[in-house]
């Protein structure tokens, strides 16, 4: 076994209960993960439960048709913390897994498997690869490492995971090692075409209608290097759309060669605003996230803001038009020690 996995598989020999947990709001390479590893530690018979401070966007509920992904209640599951130890996945930072950060200490011990860059208020240990296309990924390295078969359902959860975080196998940290996970999926059952088209193909009317609307907000910065779009709640309301259903229009204004780096500001329905970064590679966005607490990839990131959603623009504007103006060999040097 390779020595940079031995650090989990000691955790988990050490340990017989488990809480897994991912960043609030999950994704699909959080939820996939979770999954994965629950199976993991089935077979290795540990008793494990899945605990996140939010439920499973509607759009990714087909991951789960199991409901083996439990949400946080304070009241019900107010004695597990005291009798096990807590694994979180997908993020870095302890302090984007929502409620569960304010429980974090009541747990016997707490280990981290992530691929984010770390932000600067991180405190817990565990085993981050930068280098890794999704957790998901990593989770596949240590199930291939153990020799455990996954069940078609399983998956096709942790494909779903891999396909989002690496942009279906585009993103620039694909390897060949996600493509190796990718085909020992595919070896458990998964069918590709399937998946695709529940995370691409499976959007409501109400958000064709959500993205019009986002998308006539679009305003360009730095002479067309830079794509601003704006979601208000007022957006949201007119059209009959979640507020998940805009995740991928951060992306639309990268087909554009022009534009070099995407801001999407916008606000749910209750008015709380964040913030979405991509990167064509000239900025690390997740440098910029960090300054506002917030966290992610080098060429993907977002954050919180507590502002409203003029003075959060305004702000990461300053920080994304201050990149710009580096010369661009430092990005690169970042970068490449990221994919290390």
């Amino acid at each position: 076994m390779q020595n940079r996995l031995q650090k989990i598989m000691d955790f988990i020999a050490n340990n017989s209960h488990f809480v897994l947990t991912t960043h609030d709001t999950p994704d699909p390479d959080g939820i996939g993960a979770e999954i994965a590893m629950a199976v993991i530690l089935k077979e290795l018979r540990k008793e494990v439960q899945i605990l996140n401070a939010s439920a499973i966007p509607e759009r990714f509920s087909f991951m789960d048709s199991r409901n083996i992904v439990g949400v946080w209640d304070p009241e019900k599951h107010r004695d597990i913390p005291g009798r096990s130890v807590l694994v979180i996945l997908d993020t870095s930072d302890e302090f984007h897994t929502g409620a569960m950060k304010e429980i974090i200490a009541q747990f016997q011990a707490a280990m981290i498997i992530d691929h984010h860059e770390p932000g600067p208020n991180a405190t817990l240990d565990g085993y981050i690869d930068l280098g890794a296309a999704a957790t998901c990924e990593m989770i596949m390295e240590i199930i291939g490492d153990l020799n455990i078969p996954l069940d078609r359902e399983s998956a096709a959860a942790v494909y779903a995971g891999i396909c989002y975080d690496s942009g279906s196998f585009a993103y620039s940290k694909t390897t060949a090692r996600t493509f190796k996970a990718a085909q020992t999926l595919i070896g458990f059952g998964v069918k590709p075409y399937e998946i695709y088209g529940k995370l691409n193909e499976n959007s409501s009317t109400a958000s064709l209608l959500l993205q019009s609307q986002v998308l006539a907000s679009l305003t360009l910065y730095c002479g067309g290097r830079v794509a601003v779009q704006i979601l208000r709640k007022e957006d949201l309301a007119s059209t009959g759309a979640s507020f998940e259903d805009a995740e991928s229009f951060i992306n639309i204004p990268l087909k554009s060669r022009e534009v070099l780096v995407s801001i999407m500001v916008k606000e749910n329905s209750e008015g709380k605003t964040r913030c979405s970064l991509r990167s064509k590679g000239l900025v690390n966005v997740s440098k910029i996230a960090q300054q506002f607490s917030g966290g992610g990839h080098a060429l993907a990131a977002g954050f919180r803001s507590d502002l409203t959603i003029e003075e959060t623009l305004d702000g990461v504007l300053e920080k994304v038009k201050a990149a710009l103006e580096l010369p661009p060999k430092l990005f690169t040097e970042e970068l490449c020690q990221e994919k290390k």
